[in-house]
């Protein structure tokens, strides 16, 4: 929908004191902050125009005016001006939390970083990354009770406890172990696991049974040490004002953090597109309710996209500041797990 250079202005000028202070913005307001030189007349006729658009909304307790989900992203598309910042400066700020550790040390830290810098929640989804196992070992710990542990190629160790309906003999533990390093070592479990129906024939059937196991197991214990998503600072959105009023909508965010299945949907989608996306509260089912947005940006492991980060906080939120915050945040994850 086209607005005029006045409408615009107007509402530019609305969403940005409203945004400041959080009070619904009257005419007199309007003609002080917008330099038009209009009479409140004028700007009372615009506003009602911005108004049966569905750009603006006036509360029952206040003649001014505040922005709605179309008003916002009417202003994010199109009006918004980003803050111009000492990139330079704020990236010699993050670098340093960010730039070392392990891949999930690095990506909590960003997740940090969002948190911190934005005074709201920080969230990454994390990256893709397959199964893939460097060699196996079985302990015999009692009776059809048996330690699986599994090496990745970076080292890491993960252990998982199997019950067997056979007791196997430490000579036959030795020997899956074997069969699974020397035919499989460097495979994700979900290659060992296709090419294990034909292969296993071969073996007696007890032996197949405990490859089967062994392999789903391996899996899962790997697959544990991975959160899909790690959240930072979601408390502080208690604090927030508009959120904090409405339980109920807040219960429904914090359920979202909890089971984060609506936040992955939200998070893959934001990852499907290069840049900056900001999702306004009241346009998708994705987000929970009319006082949140989510600023998101895609990052990359040597070029290729394997995950998104992102700010979630108040729709009445500083988008010239968190855009910024998010997208140096996204390049330097990019650089730091590239390296």
């Amino acid at each position: 929908m086209q607005l005029d250079i006045r409408a615009q202005t107007l509402l530019k000028t609305l969403v940005e004191r409203y945004i400041a202070d959080g009070q619904p913005v009257g005419s007199r307001a309007l003609s002080k902050l917008s330099g038009l030189e209009l009479s409140a007349a004028t700007i009372r006729n615009v506003m009602s125009d911005l108004e049966e658009m569905g750009f603006v909304a006036s509360p029952h307790t206040s003649a001014g005016r505040i922005p709605t989900p179309r008003g916002y992203r009417m202003f994010v598309d199109r009006l918004l001006t980003v803050q111009e910042i000492d990139e330079a400066a704020l990236e010699d700020r993050m670098q340093s939390r960010i730039i070392s550790g392990s891949p999930h040390k690095i990506i909590a830290n960003a997740a940090q970083v969002l948190s911190s810098l934005s005074s709201f929640a920080g969230v990454v989804m994390t990256a893709r990354q397959e199964s893939i196992f460097k060699q196996v070992e079985f302990l015999r710990l009692s009776e059809k009770r048996i330690l699986l542990v599994v090496v990745a190629p970076n080292g890491e160790v993960h252990n998982r406890l199997l019950l067997t309906e056979v007791d196997y003999s430490p000579s036959q533990l030795v020997q899956a172990a074997n069969y699974l390093n020397q035919n499989f070592g460097g495979l994700s479990f979900d290659d060992a696991r296709a090419r294990l129906g034909s292969e296993l024939r071969q073996l007696r059937d007890d032996m197949s049974k405990l490859m089967q196991i062994a392999v789903e197991a391996g899996s899962d214990a790997m697959a544990e040490g991975n959160d899909d998503v790690v959240i930072s600072g979601e408390r502080n959105l208690l604090n927030v004002q508009d959120l904090s009023f409405n339980m109920d909508a807040l219960r429904k965010l914090f359920d979202m953090f909890e089971q984060k299945t609506s936040l992955m949907a939200l998070l893959d989608v934001s990852g499907r597109a290069s840049g900056v996306q900001i999702f306004i509260g009241g346009e998708s089912n994705l987000v929970p309710m009319d006082e949140m947005s989510v600023v998101t940006a895609p990052y990359a492991v040597n070029g290729k996209i394997v995950g998104t980060l992102g700010v979630i906080g108040p729709t009445r939120m500083a988008y010239e500041r968190v855009i910024p915050i998010v997208d140096i945040t996204a390049k330097l994850l990019s650089n730091a797990l590239s390296n």
